[in-house]
C-alpha cells in the first residue's frame, strides 16, 4: 500500500495536481490542487496592513517564512500563524515573502488600498426574447478553480438574465453565459449556453474542478443546442429552438395559469424546455473550448406533458427540470461530476467521469427504480459531499437521504424536502460526521422543522418543532461556551447547542451564510453585503464590515457570488458584485490572527462544499476539520 501512495504522489505533482496525506485527510491519495502562497495584503483594522499568506497541507512541520516590506525585512521568522499586522505599512508598500529553506520562488504583492480587490467585468448587452422584451445582464454566482496550472485561481462567472425564471413561472427567461476572469482581470472566454438552456436558479449548476488530474481545471455544465463555446464553436443543432409556446397546450387563462383536458391547471409554458435533446459538456479551463459532449443523464424521460406528469408529478417542467450539481470522490483517488435531477418527487443523480479524453457515465441512481421507493421526495434545493462512512470514497447527502459511493441508496431519513442543510462534524463530541437541515414538509414528516441527523446512518438525533415550512436554517460555531456548531432555524426563536440543548436567551437574525473574518476560530455571519459577529454575552450582531457599493445576488437569498478561502491564510474570502455590474470585488480580512492552520482548500469537504456552492439554493461550506 505504501508503494502505491508514493506512486501516487509522485504522478500526481509531476503532472501538476498533488496527492498529499494531511490531518484533514481522509485517503492519502486523494487528489489536491497545487497553489501558490496566495500572499495578500489590506489596509488593517487599527491601522497600517494585514499581511497574509496560505499554509499548505504540503508544507513541511514547522514551515518558515521571512516576510519584508519595500526590500526591508520586518518580520525575519514567521513560523506561527501565517498572518503579520504590519502597524508601519502604508497603502503604496510592497511586500515580498519568502521561504525559509524552501525552494519555492518568492511571492510579492501590492496592498488593496480601496480594501477590496477589482476585478472589471465586460457586461453583456441587452438582448430580445421572441415576444419583444429586452432584458440586460446581471452578475450573478461565481466558482474558482486554477484554470492554467499556475498555481493561482481563476473565477467563473455566470451572468443571469434580468427576466431569469424560477421553475414555477412560465416566460422567456434568456440566455445564460460563463466567463472566465483572471485575477488580474483579463476576461480569457465566454460560453453562451444558448436558447435551450433556461435561466434561472435551478437550471444551471457550472462544476469547476480538476476532473482528469493534469493540473489545470475544467467545467462540467449542462447544454443544450445552440451552446457556443469560449472559441466560438457551436454545440448541436445551431437553428434548433426547442422553448415551448403556450399555444402547444389549452389556452391560458387570464391568471396565466394552463387547464389541462381533465380540469387542472398549471403554469404556462411559453420559454419552457419541454423537448429536445440534453447534454452533459466538459469545457478546457484556459479557453472555453467544448472538449467532450455527452446526451445528459439523468435524462428528462419524456418530451411530452402527459409524459413529464407521470414521470416527475407535473407536465410543465417544475419538477423535472429541478437540477443539482457538485464533485465527488467516488472512488477515493480522482474527481467526479455529479449531477442531479428532480427532489421533490422523483429523485435522480449520475455520476460522471472524466478521464484520459473521454467522458463516461460512471452510475444513475433512480428513486423510482424498484427497492428505491423510501428515497423519493426527500431531496433539498441542495446537496453535501462528504465521506461519511469513513472508507475514504465520498457519498452525496442528497436532502433528507443520501447515495453511496457506488450510487446505491445509503439511507433515508424520511422528513422530505428543505430548503437548506449543512454537513460536517458539526458535533465534535460524537463520533463522524452531521447533517443539520430544515424542512418544508412539515405536516407530512409529524411536524419537525429542522433535525440533526447522524450523516453516516441517517438517524434523527434531535429535532425542533413546526407548523409550517421552515425556509431558513445555518448551523455555525458562534458560541465558545459550547462544543461544536450552534444552530438555528425561521421556524423557531432559539439557538441550539450541537446536542439540541435550546441556549438561553436571543438568536441571531441572520440565517444565511457563515464566515470565518475576524482572527478567532468562531465564525461570523454573511448577508447581503454585510458581515457581522455574534456577541454571545449581549445577544446581538456586531458589524465588522458593510461592503458599499457592492451587493449580493439570487434576490431574498442575498448570496455572495462567492465566499471561500482563495487567497491569504486561512480566513475566507467573500465576492461582491458591485451594483452597477462593472466589477467584481473581492474583500478579504483586515484582522491579524494567532491561527496557524492550512488553506482550507485542502480539506476534502470544505473543497467540495465551494465546487457545489453556486449550486440552486447557495449554502455556506462546511470543512472536516473547524479552525482551533
Amino acid at each position: 500500500m505504501r508503494g502505491s501512495i508514493l506512486v501516487m504522489l509522485a504522478v500526481q505533482v509531476a503532472s501538476g495536481a498533488v496527492a498529499v496525506s494531511p490531518a484533514t485527510a481522509a485517503t492519502p491519495s486523494r487528489q489536491y490542487e497545487r497553489l501558490d502562497r496566495g500572499l495578500v495584503a489590506v489596509p488593517a483594522t487599527g491601522g497600517g496592513n494585514h499581511v497574509s499568506w496560505r499554509l499548505l497541507a504540503t508544507d513541511r512541520p514547522g514551515a518558515a517564512f521571512r516576510l519584508l516590506r519595500d526590500g526591508k525585512v520586518i518580520a525575519a521568522r514567521v513560523t506561527g500563524a501565517s498572518s503579520v499586522h504590519d502597524r508601519s505599512g502604508t497603502p503604496a508598500a510592497r511586500y515580498r515573502l519568502e521561504s525559509i529553506g524552501g525552494r519555492e520562488p518568492p511571492a510579492t504583492a501590492a496592498v488593496w488600498a480601496k480594501g477590496y480587490w477589482s476585478i472589471p467585468l465586460d457586461t453583456p448587452g441587452e438582448r430580445v426574447t421572441p415576444t419583444g422584451e429586452r432584458y440586460g445582464y446581471a452578475a450573478n454566482d461565481a466558482s474558482v478553480g486554477d484554470l492554467d496550472g499556475d498555481g493561482r485561481y481563476e473565477i467563473v462567472l455566470k451572468w443571469d438574465p434580468t427576466i431569469s425564471r424560477d421553475n414555477a413561472f412560465g416566460g422567456y427567461s434568456g440566455e445564460t453565459l460563463l466567463d472566465a476572469y483572471t485575477l488580474d482581470g483579463k476576461r480569457l472566454w465566454r460560453i453562451d449556453l444558448g436558447r435551450n438552456i433556461r435561466s434561472g436558479a435551478h437550471y444551471t449548476q457550472f462544476m469547476v474542478y480538476d476532473f482528469d488530474g493534469d493540473g489545470r481545471a475544467e467545467i462540467m455544465v449542462k447544454t443544450g443546442d445552440g451552446t457556443i463555446d469560449g472559441t466560438g464553436r457551436v454545440l448541436g443543432d445551431a437553428n434548433a429552438d426547442w422553448r415551448a409556446k403556450d399555444g402547444e397546450l389549452p389556452q391560458a387563462d387570464r391568471t396565466g395559469a394552463t387547464t389541462l383536458p381533465d380540469g387542472r391547471k398549471v403554469a404556462r409554458v411559453q420559454g419552457r424546455i419541454l423537448s429536445g435533446p440534453e447534454y452533459l459538456t466538459v469545457f478546457e479551463g484556459t479557453t472555453g473550448r467544448a472538449l467532450a459532449t455527452q446526451p445528459y443523464a439523468p435524462p428528462r424521460g419524456s418530451d411530452t406533458p402527459a409524459g413529464l406528469q407521470a414521470l416527475w408529478g407535473d407536465g410543465y417542467g417544475n419538477r423535472s427540470d429541478r437540477f443539482l450539481a457538485g464533485v465527488a470522490y467516488l472512488d477515493g483517488k480522482r474527481p467526479s461530476g455529479i449531477f442531479g435531477r428532480g427532489y421533490y418527487a422523483r429523485s435522480t443523480v449520475a455520476a460522471w467521469d472524466w478521464r484520459d479524453g473521454k467522458l463516461t457515465q460512471r452510475w444513475l441512481f433512480d428513486s423510482a427504480a424498484p427497492g428505491n421507493a423510501k428515497f423519493g421526495g426527500q431531496g433539498n434545493h441542495n446537496l453535501s459531499v462528504a465521506d461519511v462512512d469513513g472508507d475514504g470514497r465520498d457519498e452525496i447527502i442528497y436532502g433528507s437521504m443520501a447515495i453511496d459511493d457506488d450510487g446505491k441508496g445509503l439511507w433515508s431519513a424520511g422528513l422530505g424536502h428543505g430548503d437548506t442543510m449543512h454537513v460536517g462534524d458539526l458535533d465534535p463530541t460524537r463520533p463522524g460526521l452531521e447533517k443539520f437541515g430544515v424542512h418544508e414538509e412539515v405536516p407530512r414528516n409529524g411536524g419537525i422543522g429542522s433535525a440533526m441527523l447522524d450523516a453516516r446512518t441517517g438517524e434523527i438525533l434531535w429535532t425542533t418543532p413546526a407548523t409550517k415550512d421552515t425556509g431558513r436554517g445555518l448551523s455555525a460555531d458562534i458560541d465558545p461556551r459550547y462544543p461544536g456548531e450552534e444552530n438555528w432555524n425561521s421556524s423557531t426563536p432559539h439557538l441550539y447547542t450541537a446536542k439540541g440543548q435550546i441556549i438561553p436567551g436571543a438568536k441571531p437574525k441572520v440565517a444565511n451564510f457563515a464566515i470565518w473574518w475576524d482572527g478567532d476560530a468562531l465564525r461570523e455571519l454573511l448577508d447581503r453585503n454585510r458581515i457581522t459577529k455574534w456577541d454571545w454575552q449581549a445577544g446581538t450582531e456586531v458589524p465588522l464590515m458593510i461592503a458599499e457599493g457592492a451587493t449580493s445576488n439570487n434576490g431574498t437569498k442575498s448570496t455572495p457570488a462567492l465566499s471561500a478561502d482563495i487567497l491569504g491564510d486561512w480566513r475566507e474570502e467573500v465576492i461582491l458584485r458591485s451594483e452597477d455590474n462593472r466589477e467584481l470585488r473581492i474583500y478579504a480580512t483586515p484582522f491579524p490572527t494567532t491561527i496557524r492552520r492550512a488553506t482550507l482548500m485542502h480539506d476534502p469537504i470544505y473543497r467540495l462544499g465551494i465546487a457545489w456552492q453556486n449550486t440552486a439554493y447557495n449554502q455556506p461550506p462546511h470543512p472536516l476539520v473547524a479552525p482551533k
